[in-house]
């Protein structure tokens, strides 16, 4: 028997949102994840604090959900001081490259500024915009074949390895 955690998938991943209304335009209407399940709580259930709220979950093809938390005083997430504005993100696949021109197009249409496409090494090619929270996200479509997909998993350990000599060679 294994010693590690059976993690199956990700259930859903949470943000704070400015207004729900908005967020779940965004993602359901433009973004085509509908809203499967609401929350509204006076406390928050896993401390007791007195905290009034809106949980939402919008749900991906896989079953997996990114949700937000409106906390009712029109306020974001604030972006860490420490971290560029590229690094924390969500990446979001779809199945095609034609997919990935169409959301372009979409997002471009509905008013929504998008950088990309960009070629990730032979990985993926991505898109990047902002949802109305002040949130990263990326859609991507694979474009590795198995065969250069097996050389990154076999690979991937030492070139993490040599990042991790390389850096502390540095410090």
């Amino acid at each position: 028997m294994s010693n590690f955690v059976p993690i199956r998938q990700l259930h859903h991943f949470a943000w704070r949102c400015r207004d729900a209304e908005e967020t779940r335009r965004f993602y359901e209407d433009l973004l085509g994840l509908p809203l499967v399940h609401a929350i509204r709580n006076e406390r928050v259930p896993s401390t007791g604090d007195n905290n009034p709220h809106l949980h939402l979950f919008f749900q991906m093809h896989d079953g997996s959900c990114i949700a937000f938390f409106d906390l009712g005083d029109g306020q974001t997430a604030e972006a860490s001081p420490n971290t560029p504005a590229w690094v924390n993100h969500l990446a979001l696949r779809v199945d095609s490259l034609d997919a990935l021109a169409a959301a372009r197009q979409r997002l471009i249409d509905a008013g929504v500024s998008v950088l990309g496409p960009v070629d990730h090494d032979g990985y993926v090619h991505s898109i990047y915009f902002f949802d109305p929270n002040g949130i990263r996200l990326e859609l991507t479509a694979e474009i590795a074949t198995e065969q250069m997909l097996d050389g990154y998993r076999a690979s991937a350990r030492a070139l993490c390895d040599r990042w991790t000599h390389d850096k502390h060679s540095r410090a």
